[in-house]
């Protein structure tokens, strides 16, 4: 399956990662994402594709049903892994986002800007 930025999908949880502080796509990033009802269990989990996408059958609504979900991004050891010092990785490790997808037939872009201090996560489109 391949997924373009931007393009129109209907239903869905697409994740884009991009390392902001050096202009770069997340390519490597490790994560998972779980739903949390009726229990936690792991629905997804892979690393960011090379373009900073997650290239998964949850981004075309496999397995999505209205609920809360919680992604976990290991955000910790990619920074490690991609030049950044003690300094800079010493303050975020895992970080875990929840939200909750109420109708199924609509798409959830979540877009995940980061530094090695700080984070924006969001529903985009």
């Amino acid at each position: 399956m391949t997924q373009r930025h931007g393009s129109a999908q209907a239903g869905g949880i697409s994740i884009h990662g991009v390392d902001i502080a050096k202009g770069i796509a997340a390519a490597g990033l490790k994560l998972e994402v779980f739903a949390l009802a009726p229990e936690r269990r792991r629905i997804a989990a892979g690393a960011l594709g090379p373009n900073g996408l997650f290239d998964h059958p949850i981004a075309a609504g496999t397995g999505i049903a209205a609920g809360t979900y919680e992604v976990v991004f290991a955000l910790g050891s990619w920074l490690r892994s991609n030049g950044y010092g003690a300094r800079e990785t010493s303050f975020l490790d895992e970080v875990p986002f929840r939200f909750v997808v109420s109708a199924v037939e609509e798409h959830y872009h979540l877009p995940f800007k980061f530094t090695p201090w700080g984070i924006q996560l969001f529903r985009g489109i």
